[in-house]
């Protein structure tokens, strides 16, 4: 941990990563480095059956910012995102996909609109929006499908609530993700219903987004479990008090 409190910390969820971790982790130690020193990386193997946490470890030696947690099972994203946040110590604390689909430097946009909102969310769907690499229609057609569903139960009208790009201040993000409940994929739609029932501001902020096809996300038992996933979350969470 750093001697003092980091001003930004980055938290990468991560299952079966070993092709794509490295290169992510070379991006964002030579980005962070640069524009903020004061930063710490923490990456959380959600029991990885492949080499993942042998490659987080040979990115370490020189680098006392970058922490591995491993859970030990494979519990699923929102069981690893949440861990990493309950862990991270910045005061502000952003959570990214594995693959850096978006590029680390957006999240100056986030951080601007941290001034008005203790929870930032990425956007694809919004205007100023660059998607520089589209996903096969087929993924676009589960994702409009499950984007649907998820305004439906979710207050805000969020465009998009799957961007795997997020920024929390860190005592907002520690309160939401206390009460997080959801392990799997979904767990983003019920941190946005928890911030709104809990009146923690969010902002929408168009980011940079290239799509990479070498995705964990099973494209058939995910998306049915996700669709589940979200309506216990609205009936689990239809009375929430601070």
């Amino acid at each position: 941990m750093p001697a003092t409190q980091p001003t930004l910390s980055v938290v990468f969820p991560a299952y079966n990563e070993q092709e794509r971790i490295g290169a992510s982790l070379v991006k964002a130690r030579t980005w962070l480095e640069r524009h903020h020193p004061d930063h710490e990386v923490i990456v959380v193997d959600d029991g990885s059956s492949d080499n993942t946490a042998t490659v987080v470890r040979s990115h370490a030696d020189g680098w006392p910012q970058l922490r591995l947690v491993q859970l030990g099972c494979n519990r699923g994203k929102g069981a690893a995102t949440r861990r990493g946040m309950l862990d991270a110590q910045g005061a502000w604390v952003l959570t990214s996909d594995a693959d850096l689909s978006t590029p680390l430097p957006e999240v100056e946009r986030l951080l601007a609109a941290g001034a008005h909102a203790p929870v930032v969310i990425g956007s694809r769907s919004i205007v100023g929006a660059n998607i520089t690499q589209r996903q096969p229609l087929y993924r676009v057609a589960m994702g409009r499908a499950f984007n649907r569903a998820t305004r439906m139960v979710t207050p805000g009208g969020h465009n998009d609530t799957q961007c795997g790009f997020k920024l929390y201040r860190r005592d907002a993000g520690r309160d939401l993700f206390e009460r997080l409940t959801v392990e799997g994929f979904a767990f983003d739609v019920e941190v946005l219903i928890l911030a709104h029932k809990l009146d923690y501001p969010v902002a929408e902020v168009a980011v940079t987004w290239h799509n990479d096809e070498r995705s964990s996300v099973n494209v058939w038992l995910d998306p049915a479990r996700m669709f589940v996933d979200i309506f216990r979350i609205q009936r689990r969470h239809r009375k929430v008090k601070r």
